[in-house]
């Protein structure tokens, strides 16, 4: 089993319900086991900034899903919830993004990981210090990540 840590954020309909509703999805997924789950923080929009506060979130997980399955469980899940993809960094339903992967680093049309931004985003790295600081630590030695 595969241990990776995802992302959750939100700034549109009610924030807060979305993440908890996408977290359930995760947890509900037989391939994937809910090891802890940080605290919800809010944080102001990163890349595009004229739009709400975030509401932002991260989980350890367990999974016996390779890498690209997991996103497009990702995925599902995110339109199950109600996203459209409109704008690069724009205001959205939720957002799932996986953060990192075990130690794997790879670079793919679909999936870069460890996430290219991971290391500038305190909205992320605050989440992810929370329950994991390790992988927080391993995705501050990562700097070196250009691609998006």
């Amino acid at each position: 089993m595969a241990r990776a840590v995802l992302a959750l954020g939100a700034n549109m309909g009610e924030p807060a319900r979305q993440i908890a509703q996408a977290i359930d999805a995760i947890a509900s997924h037989p391939q994937i086991s809910l090891l802890k789950q940080s605290t919800l923080i809010v944080s102001e929009p990163w890349g595009k900034t004229d739009q709400n506060q975030f509401h932002n979130a991260a989980v350890l997980i367990e999974t016996s899903q390779p890498p690209l399955e997991l996103l497009d469980f990702c995925l599902a899940a995110e339109a199950e919830i109600g996203r459209v993809r409109i704008e690069k960094w724009g205001p959205r339903m939720i957002d799932i993004d996986i953060i990192a992967y075990d130690d794997l680093v790879m670079e793919t049309e679909r999936l870069t990981l460890p996430h290219p931004y991971a290391h500038e985003r305190s909205f992320v790295l605050e989440p992810v210090r929370e329950i994991a600081p390790d992988v927080a630590q391993w995705l501050m030695n990562q700097t070196g990540n250009k691609s998006a």
